[in-house]
């Protein structure tokens, strides 16, 4: 694809325009600005495919919930970046166990182990701003902290398992535990939560970016039957069974998401997956405040709140004062646990 110079747009004002020229709008960019951008591509018509997290604030899902609705009074695709949902193994897998292939499902672990996922060097060029732009993964109030930017897939994987119901409340721990010299930003290396559903499941979700470290990504789904393997399309138990996928070149999810999206474009019969979306992104915020606060956070006490990270997406600019900055040492301040009030 060349795209000339003339539909090549910067600036954090960049999106108006992009968006009076096209038709479909994918958005992948800082976190903070999906929900922003989601609603002026809706209200102007647009398609859209938004990339997790869908928001990183109550305030900003909110946002995301107007647009969504008004891409349904639209007759809009709205999209997620949730790609699980659209892998034949997991959709197999998902439906035998809401069958009741290990019979109930009591429990699940989720676990996302893993190492610094984005390199981290100041530009001696840059101002602190700019900094923090260039390295926006790194920087709460830009993208969410470790929850949001990876966990989220995990939780939209349980909330799909426990037949799209949202968390009661949950509880959470975390903070940093790596040596100083592989902090990155303001985020936290490691969070805990465990979030009750209704009936009394419980899930525990892990996450943690730290290096030399046991590394895991994995599903497991403990039932009063038997067990399953999710991200190997295993079950175990009374039902033992083992996904195989068909003969022929394995179809990505990352491509059958987009070709279901543009699918739904062409026949005019939009696809939206504005709950999914609220779910997964609404369940990450309320762990990562109470990782954040050391309290325990219900559903409708997060979906309420007026926290937010920064200041408003459409009050950013590239030459502000950073909302945080480092100490002498190049140490930026996080939450601390039964300290910080945030709610």
């Amino acid at each position: 694809m060349t795209v000339d110079d003339a539909h090549c747009f910067t600036g954090l004002d960049g999106y108006r325009r992009l968006i009076e020229c096209v038709d479909v709008v994918l958005i992948a960019v800082a976190s903070k600005f999906h929900p922003l951008y989601t609603k002026a591509a809706v209200e102007a018509g647009r398609h859209v495919l938004c990339e997790k997290p869908h928001a990183i604030d109550p305030p900003g899902l909110r946002d995301l919930i107007a647009a969504c609705e008004l891409a349904r009074q639209k007759n809009l695709s709205l999209a997620s970046g949730f790609q699980s949902r659209h892998d034949p193994g997991y959709q197999e897998t998902v439906k035998r166990l809401r069958d009741g292939a290990i019979g109930e499902i009591v429990a699940i672990e989720e676990k996302l182990l893993r190492g610094p996922y984005a390199p981290y060097r100041r530009d001696p060029a840059h101002s602190e701003i700019q900094h923090q732009f260039a390295h926006w993964a790194s920087f709460a109030w830009l993208s969410g902290d470790d929850l949001l930017q990876g966990l989220v897939h995990n939780l939209d994987r349980a909330n799909w398992l426990l037949g799209d119901k949202p968390p009661l409340k949950c509880h959470g721990l975390g903070g940093r535990a790596s040596a100083p010299a592989d902090f990155r930003g303001t985020l936290f290396d490691h969070h805990t939560v465990v979030y009750e559903y209704p009936g009394g499941v419980r899930l525990r979700a892990f996450c943690r970016t730290a290096p030399g470290c046991h590394n895991e990504t994995s599903t497991t789904v403990l039932g009063t039957k038997g067990r399953c393997d999710l991200l190997r399309w295993r079950i175990e138990g009374e039902a033992k069974w083992h996904y195989r996928h068909p003969d022929g070149p394995r179809l990505s999810p990352y491509d059958l998401e987009h070709q279901a999206f543009f699918k739904a474009i062409r026949s005019g019969q939009p696809l939206n997956e504005g709950d999914i979306m609220l779910r997964a992104t609404l369940a990450a915020i309320m762990g990562q405040l109470s990782c954040y606060t050391g309290s325990e956070v219900a559903w409708e006490q997060a979906l309420k709140s007026d926290f937010a990270l920064g200041p408003r997406a459409e009050d950013c600019r590239l030459d502000m004062e950073p909302p945080v900055k480092p100490d002498p040492a190049g140490i930026y301040p996080v939450p601390i646990p039964g300290v910080s009030r945030l709610l």
